[in-house]
């Protein structure tokens, strides 16, 4: 049966402390990897790639970001919205004031600027934390909304206050515009959402991610052994802010191509990503991509069964949508708080011991 251990023999503490430590995990990992990058963009079409791949790729990037900042580190955000429109309008701001530059750039440019701002709403953490942090989390996601909508700078004066994507090319494939093939832009979410996940999951596993989980437990017995609260805190907003910058930069550039704040960025975002990781398991970098992945197949599945199949209404399959949500959220709150992650490791222990009872 699969995993099994017998025969898999480690003969050092770093090839036991490794991601994945069961040798048909990591086959299983290269094999996914390889059908990401060397069989999709091949196959996919603009369906495949607008509906389902490309936000599965940019929603598990944020939710990722927002992982690290309330799953590891304990502290509460609803603006990552906010952060999003962040990146999304710097990235905006560097493509139109330097042409010249690489759009990839340009986006990881934009993930430093909103990790910048990201710890300057992040300072209140050092003072207050649970409910009321939540509270002004969420104050900077509507500050912000509400700075780019209100400064015409930020959207270059347009009459319309929408800003637009200019095009921009990278080895000669346009990778923004509407000339960008899904492909392309399928294969730019991917390198970054693999080397996010790469990034994160090293992170959590050092001893950043030690001390983010210390301050998560017990901030004061934390600070007692010698934990840095104020370090902690501050890096866990600064790269959880990275993370939701690029997200947002290319949700506007490679995913949208055209945005506006109060739309594309407002609450409903900051509640959809931080719904992410809670049905996907806080704490956990493959409960983002579980959690990310729920949320954007439910809405398509219930589209084609329902809308397309059954002959519902466009607005019943949505307030449904909300409905299961809802449940979902509740249910794994009550009965497993730590989301569907906790599910596939308790699956794949099973799994490690049958035929036997567990």
């Amino acid at each position: 049966m699969l995993y099994r251990e017998a025969g898999d023999f480690k003969t050092s503490y770093r090839d036991d402390a490794q991601t994945f430590p069961i040798a048909f995990d990591r086959w299983r990992y290269y094999a996914v990897l390889a059908v990401a990058f060397g069989v999709i963009p091949f196959v996919i079409n603009d369906y495949w790639a607008n509906a389902i791949l490309i936000p599965f790729l940019i929603y598990a990037i944020a939710a990722i970001g927002l992982n690290i900042l309330t799953g590891y580190c304990g502290q509460v955000s609803l603006g990552t919205g906010g952060f999003m429109a962040v990146g999304a309008y710097a990235t905006y701001k560097l493509m139109t004031a330097f042409p010249d530059v690489s759009i990839l750039i340009h986006i990881l440019l934009a993930g430093g600027i909103t990790a910048a701002v990201g710890v300057l709403f992040g300072l209140p953490s050092l003072r207050i934390k649970g409910f009321y942090l939540a509270v002004a989390t969420l104050a900077a996601q509507f500050f912000l909304v509400w700075l780019f909508n209100k400064v015409p700078w930020f959207y270059n004066y347009s009459a319309s206050g929408q800003i637009s994507a200019p095009e921009r090319t990278f080895l000669g494939i346009a990778l923004t515009g509407p000339a960008s093939p899904a492909w392309a832009a399928y294969l730019t979410c991917l390198v970054f959402c693999v080397a996010l996940a790469w990034l994160a999951r090293n992170l959590t596993r050092g001893p950043l991610g030690r001390q983010w989980m210390a301050i998560r437990d017990m901030d004061i017995a934390a600070e007692i052994i010698g934990v840095n609260p104020l370090r902690a805190k501050l890096t866990a907003f600064a790269i959880s802010s990275f993370f939701v910058g690029i997200a947002g930069a290319l949700f506007f550039a490679v995913y949208l191509g055209a945005a506006e704040v109060g739309e594309s960025f407002g609450i409903q975002k900051s509640f959809l990503v931080l719904f992410m990781i809670i049905i996907g398991g806080l704490g956990s970098i493959f409960g983002s991509f579980a959690g990310a992945a729920f949320l954007v197949l439910l809405p398509v599945l219930l589209k084609n069964t329902l809308v397309g199949g059954l002959g519902w209404p466009t607005d019943l399959a949505a307030h449904l949508e909300l409905m299961i949500v809802g449940a979902l959220i509740i249910v794994f709150l009550i009965a497993e708080p730590h989301g569907m992650a906790q599910l596939w490791r308790v699956a794949k222990e099973k799994l490690r011991l049958w035929p036997f009872p567990h």
